[in-house]
């Protein structure tokens, strides 16, 4: 699962949890904070820079108050 927190601190961020692991992630760059097996990771990361615009449109909806717009699965 991956989620954006509204009203969350900088730097642009998301979450992604997978069983009882769980990462954050920063949007540009890619920092990851948070321990997760390396092939969900791996996942994680290629889905985020496939939609990096996408998360960063919802970051600042999410920092306006406004509802997420959906975002396309790997597959």
């Amino acid at each position: 699962m991956v989620f954006l927190n509204y009203r969350d601190h900088a730097p642009p961020h998301f979450h992604a949890r997978y069983g009882e692991d769980e990462v954050t992630v920063e949007i540009r760059g890619g920092a990851v904070t948070g321990k997760m097996s390396k092939r969900a990771l791996r996942l994680v990361l290629e889905w985020a820079a496939l939609h990096e615009e996408a998360l960063m449109q919802n970051w600042n909806r999410a920092l306006e108050g406004k509802s997420l717009e959906p975002i396309a699965p790997l597959t």
